[in-house]
């Protein structure tokens, strides 16, 4: 694409060289650039891309943009080179990924899904149910990213950057997908990685306090308005009645036409008659002007307000009721209480929560349907919100059984210090626990522990198969593990 093509959109720029080179590829991270690419510089919070310019050049860039803010002098361009400059690189290098991939997301219903909790669970159920329609469907998310059954890869992050989303965007619509559900990230919208992007509905699952550290969210306000973004750049909603910040959100996005759905709330979508068990939940909702009873075979009131969100955009979209129910009955999603299958009989459940809130559902969930003990194991990342810390401990001293206190990714920080900030919360109450640094330890340990009418919850990691200590992503698959420890274990 001509270079001058690929600026349409951009406000405010200045061009020093040609802008009718070919571009091959826009890219922002220097070791992926190819020959006759575009660079953009993008300021990170622990890398700056203007440090990495010259080495993008080397490496076959041909352009680069570079933010109104940056140092030329210490910057080695050669006069060959067409430089760029603009006060938004970000919403730049957005714009050009839309432009360079021919604007994807135009050709086929694209629908958000944020909030704190849920994304990940709501958008396996959206599929689920579109898929069970006849529909071909992309999706986008913090486990995997999917074209129809064909996974794309693992996920680094849960809304990937824009140069990476535009060209799965443009391989969805290139296998003529009907729909493409994703996870949409209060990051993602903050930093412009989904900017241009075309939604045609989204959905708002909840808000807690979580994210809010230097590299995220500086508060709640931030967090917030950075999630209502999406709804600012959508003409359809659908929004969790019984969250306080639903009114805000409508008051925020007044062109976006909002539907609601609620357990405890008056809303367009009500879910009655609840009935929640160590596999499932069921309920009555009122579907087609007809009372239905939905089954999810996910435990757990949040799997009631995950599919109560799916089920309002189904409905809305005109999907069958007969089929949205057998899809909903069908689904799994990895690491959302997910029981692990072994030899040994023994009730294993991993789970990615990993915030106060999720972690006391799911306690509170399992505390309802276990005859025996709660064993709880559980940890907290690094380099992340640190205030959730010690309310993670003292709601796992408050409902769990017994808790095995040990690390989750300790990223940079050290696991010691991060277990000590847990500590402060469990030692309000008079829950029992112990200490294992070692995760593959303290998962052994709580397999030791538990009897046959117990329960063990893996809390925290969920779906990912890796471990992040110092910069360092080490092999961390949780079922793996739990499988190779039970045979192991000799007989009693």
């Amino acid at each position: 694409m001509k270079l001058e093509n690929l600026l349409e959109g951009i406000k405010d720029y200045k061009v020093k060289g040609d802008l009718e080179l070919d571009i091959k590829m826009v890219e922002s991270n220097s070791k992926k650039v190819i020959k006759d690419s575009l660079f953009v510089a993008i300021k990170g919070y622990d890398y700056d891309g203007h440090d990495f310019v010259e080495e993008a050049i080397k490496n076959g860039a041909v352009a680069v943009m570079l933010d109104l803010s940056a140092d030329l002098k210490k910057i080695k361009i050669d006069k060959s080179i067409t430089v760029i400059i603009t006060n938004d690189t970000r919403k730049a290098l957005a714009i050009m990924s839309c432009n360079f991939f021919g604007h994807p997301s135009r050709k086929f219903k694209l629908i958000g899904v944020t909030g704190t909790k849920g994304k990940t669970t709501t958008t396996y159920m959206i599929k689920a149910i579109l898929e069970k329609a006849g529909h071909k469907v992309g999706l986008i998310g913090t486990i995997a990213n999917y074209i129809g059954e064909e996974c794309l890869g693992n996920s680094n992050r849960t809304t990937p950057e824009s140069v990476e989303l535009q060209y799965l965007f443009y391989k969805m619509a290139k296998e003529k997908c009907d729909y493409v559900v994703m996870e949409v990230s209060s990051q993602s919208l903050k930093l412009d990685r989904v900017y241009g992007s075309e939604f045609d509905y989204a959905i708002f699952t909840n808000l807690y306090e979580d994210h809010i550290s230097e590299k995220e969210h500086k508060d709640m306000k931030e967090y917030f308005e950075s999630k209502l973004m999406l709804f600012q750049m959508t003409k359809k909603g659908f929004v969790n009645a019984d969250d306080f910040k639903c009114v805000k959100i409508k008051k925020g996005a007044p062109e976006c036409d909002i539907l609601t759905y609620s357990i405890d709330n008056e809303s367009n979508l009500i879910a009655k008659d609840i009935t929640i068990t160590n596999v499932s939940v069921d309920y009555r909702v009122r579907l087609n002007n007809k009372n239905e009873r939905v089954k999810v075979n996910i435990p757990g009131r949040y799997s009631v307000y995950n599919s109560l969100a799916a089920i309002s955009l189904a409905t809305y979209i005109g999907i069958d009721a007969e089929k949205i129910k057998e899809a909903l009955l069908e689904v799994v999603v990895p690491g959302r209480n997910e029981l692990v299958p072994n030899g040994k009989g023994q009730a294993v459940m991993i789970d990615y929560a990993h915030t106060a809130e999720s972690l006391e559902s799911i306690l509170e969930s399992a505390k309802a349907y276990t005859a025996g003990k709660v064993i709880c194991v559980f940890g907290c990342g690094g380099d992340r919100d640190s205030g959730k810390r010690p309310k993670m401990g003292e709601v796992a001293g408050r409902l769990a059984d017994y808790t095995i206190i040990t690390t989750d990714n300790p990223r940079t920080e050290k696991p010691e210090e991060i277990v000590l900030q847990i500590e402060e919360g469990i030692k309000k109450t008079k829950g029992k626990y112990e200490v294992i640094l070692n995760r593959k330890e303290a998962i052994k340990k709580a397999l030791e522990l538990e009897g046959k009418r117990d329960l063990v919850i893996l809390a925290g990691k969920g779906h990912e198969t890796t471990q992040e200590i110092k910069g360092k992503k080490y092999p961390f698959d949780e079922r793996e593990i739990v499988k190779e420890i039970l045979g192991e274990k000799k007989d009693d």
